[in-house]
C-alpha cells in the first residue's frame, strides 16, 4: 500500500493524520471537526480512507500503524507526498517516548503538529507539565495534550491553528525524554489460555445476541410484513415483461426489499451498538490484544477478529472497516470475512434448511466445519512475513478501561449504519435487477442445467446446482434447498455438503462488489478464484469423507 492524499478541491488544505493503532485518531478527528467521515480513494492507489472536512482543512485518517513493516510502508508513502501536504501526528501520552521513536523518522522534511491523546491518564503526574514543556523545547514545536473524547473549544482552536501555521518536524535523537511508560493493570485477559477463551467468548456475544434476537424479532413480524406487501405484489405480478420480475416475482424490489430491512437492519443495529460500546470503553483493545498470540499464525491480528465477527452481521461494513487494518493483514482479513463470516442472511437460512430436513443437530457440525476450514484456509494463504515474529507489533500495551461516551457510541453506531444504508443497499437493489432479469430470461435454469452433471463430483443430486447459483447471488438463496421434497431425499452428508459448498464457494455479489470498490477488481478476482478452489477441495473431502466414516 502507498499512502497519498485524496483528490480534494483544495489540495493545499490536506492534513494527513498519522498514528499507531488505538491511539484515538478517528475519535480525535471526529471530535475536532464535529462531522462524520466521507470515503475517498487515495490518489494513485487502490486504498480508501476516511476524510473529515472542516472549514479550509480536510483531515485524512490513515490506517493505524500496527506492525514494524507498516512504518516502512508509511515512510515510503510519506516521501511521495507533495511538499504542501501537512501531517497531524497523534502520540499516545502514556507511551510518548516509544511513539516518537517510531514515528518521527517517518516525517523527515514534513511540516505539521503533534497532539497527545490520553492526556487524562497522565496529567495528574507531578512531572507531567514540566515534562511536556521540556519535550516541546526539544522538538521546537508545540505538543497539544487532549482527551480525544472530550475536546474543549480551546483545544480545537489550538489544533486548527497549529495546522494553519505548521512547524517542521525534528530529527532524532531528541535531548529530552518523558521517561515514563504507563500501562493499565493486568487483568483477566492477560491470563494465558483463560484470557484468550474469555476474550473470544465476549467478542462472540454481539454475534449471538444479534442473530438470536434480531431474527426472532424479524420472524415475529414476518407474517405481518408479508400481508402488507401482498396486495402490491399481486398487482405487480400481473404485469407483462421484465418489470413484473424486477418489482415482483422472486427477486423483485417489493418481493425482497422489505425483508432485507426486516432481517438485516435489526441485526446490524444490535451488532453496531454492542461493538461501539466495546470500542469506546477500551474493552475491544483489551480483548484483541489478548488474542494476538492466537491469531498471528493465521496472518491476522487480534483486532482483525472484530472485523470478521462484524461480518456475521453484514459483510459490507466489515470489509469497509478493514481500512484500519495493518497493511500486511488487510488482505488476509478480507479473505477471512469473505470465506468464514456467515452473514445475517446466510446463517438463518442454513439453520432453516437443517430444520426443514429434520436434521437440526447438523448446525453444530456446520459451525465446527466453518471454523476449522476457515483457519486451515487462512493458515495456508498467510505469507511468512505476516506470521513472522520478527515483524513485531507496536500495540503490545494494554488499553485503559473508561466509562462509555454517548457521543462516541453514537458516532460509531451511525458510521456502521451509514455504511450499510449507503453502500450495501444500492448494491442490493442492483442485484435485485440482475437476478430478476436472469429469472425472466430463464438463464438461472440454463446455468443450473449446465452445472447439474458437475454436482456428481460432490455426490450430490443435479437439482442442487440451482441452490448453488442462488446462494452465489444472495446467501439466503441456500433456502431454495428446503423447497420441495429434494432435501428429504438427501442423506445427512449430502445436506451438509450442499449447505457448506453453497455458503463458501463464492462470496455473495454484494460482498464481491464491496471488495472491488475497496481493493479493485484484480484483488477481487484473485480472491474469488482462490476461495472457489479451496471450497471445492473442502467440499469434496466433506462429501466423500463423510461417506467413509459413515456420517
Amino acid at each position: 500500500m502507498t499512502i497519498n492524499t485524496p483528490q480534494l478541491a483544495n489540495e493545499t488544505s490536506a492534513v494527513i493524520v498519522i498514528g499507531t493503532e488505538s491511539v484515538g485518531k478517528s475519535q480525535l478527528i471526529s471530535s475536532l471537526t464535529g462531522k462524520y467521515s466521507s470515503s475517498s480513494q487515495f490518489r494513485g492507489t487502490t486504498v480508501s480512507c476516511e476524510v473529515y472536512s472542516c472549514e479550509n482543512l480536510s483531515y485524512i485518517d490513515t490506517p493505524g500503524i500496527i506492525r514494524k513493516s507498516d512504518t516502512e510502508t508509511v515512510r515510503i508513502a510519506m516521501n511521495k507526498l507533495k511538499e504542501n501536504d501537512q501531517v497531524l501526528l497523534i502520540i499516545n501520552a502514556t507511551h510518548i517516548d516509544e511513539d516518537l521513536d517510531e514515528l518521527l523518522p517517518l516525517l523527515k522534511g514534513k511540516k505539521g503538529s503533534i497532539v497527545l491523546t490520553f492526556w487524562d491518564m497522565v496529567k495528574n503526574r507531578k512531572d507531567a507539565s514540566k515534562t511536556l514543556q521540556c519535550l516541546e523545547e526539544a522538538l521546537s514545536m508545540p505538543m497539544i495534550p487532549v482527551d480525544a473524547r472530550n475536546l474543549s473549544d480551546k483545544e480545537k482552536e489550538l489544533i486548527h491553528k497549529s495546522q494553519l501555521n505548521p512547524t517542521d518536524f525534528p530529527e532524532l535523537p531528541l535531548n529530552a525524554r518523558a521517561g515514563w511508560k504507563i500501562e493499565a493493570k493486568k487483568g483477566l485477559f492477560e491470563i494465558p489460555v483463560l484470557g484468550q477463551v474469555s476474550a473470544l467468548t465476549i467478542l462472540f456475544v454481539p454475534a449471538y445476541i444479534a442473530v438470536q434476537y434480531a431474527n426472532h424479532f424479524a420472524d415475529w413480524l414476518y407474517d405481518d410484513v408479508t400481508k402488507l406487501i401482498e396486495p402490491g405484489l399481486n398487482v405487480v405480478n400481473t404485469w407483462q415483461g421484465p418489470l413484473s420480475y424486477i418489482f415482483g416475482k422472486t427477486y423483485g424490489f417489493i418481493a425482497m426489499g422489505p425483508f432485507l430491512f426486516l432481517y438485516a437492519l435489526p441485526t446490524v443495529i444490535i451488532f453496531a451498538l454492542i461493538l461501539s460500546i466495546y470500542k469506546t470503553t477500551g474493552l475491544v483493545d483489551r480483548l484483541t490484544t489478548s488474542l494476538n498470540v492466537l491469531t498471528r499464525p493465521f496472518g491476522l491480528l487480534g483486532r482483525d477478529i472484530v472485523r470478521v465477527i462484524m461480518g456475521l452481521g453484514c459483510n459490507v461494513p466489515a470489509v469497509i472497516n478493514t481500512r484500519s487494518c495493518s497493511v500486511s493483514s488487510r488482505n488476509q482479513t478480507i479473505c477471512a470475512i469473505s470465506f468464514g463470516a456467515a452473514c445475517s442472511y446466510q446463517l438463518p437460512a442454513t439453520l432453516s434448511v437443517f430444520s426443514s430436513a429434520k436434521m437440526p443437530h447438523l448446525a453444530l457440525v456446520y459451525i465446527a466445519l466453518m471454523v476449522i476450514t476457515t483457519l486451515i484456509y487462512l493458515r495456508f494463504t498467510a505469507g511468512k512475513s505476516i506470521r513472522s515474529q520478527d515483524n513485531s507489533l507496536l500495540i503490545e500495551g494494554r488499553d485503559f478501561m473508561r466509562w462509555p461516551s454517548m457521543a462516541a457510541i453514537y458516532r460509531e453506531l451511525w458510521l456502521m449504519l451509514k455504511q450499510f444504508l449507503l453502500l450495501a443497499l444500492p448494491i442490493f437493489f442492483i442485484i435485485c435487477v440482475i437476478a430478476s432479469l436472469f429469472e425472466w430470461l430463464g438463464l438461472m435454469r440454463v446455468i443450473a442445467g449446465i452445472l447439474s452433471p458437475v454436482m456428481k463430483i460432490f455426490n450430490l443430486p443435479g437439482e442442487t446446482s440451482l441452490t448453488l447459483i442462488l446462494a452465489s447471488i444472495r446467501k439466503d438463496g441456500i433456502m431454495f434447498l428446503a423447497n420441495g421434497n429434494i432435501v428429504h431425499q438427501m442423506t445427512e452428508v449430502q445436506v451438509m455438503t450442499t449447505v457448506y459448498l453453497s455458503g463458501v464457494l463464492l462470496p455473495c455479489i454484494v460482498t464481491i462488489l464491496t471488495i472491488v470498490k475497496e481493493m479493485k477488481s484484480r484483488f477481487a478476482m484473485k480472491l474469488i478464484a482462490k476461495q472457489a478452489f479451496v471450497a471445492i477441495i473442502f467440499s469434496t473431502i466433506i462429501a466423500w469423507g463423510g461417506i467413509l466414516i459413515g456420517f
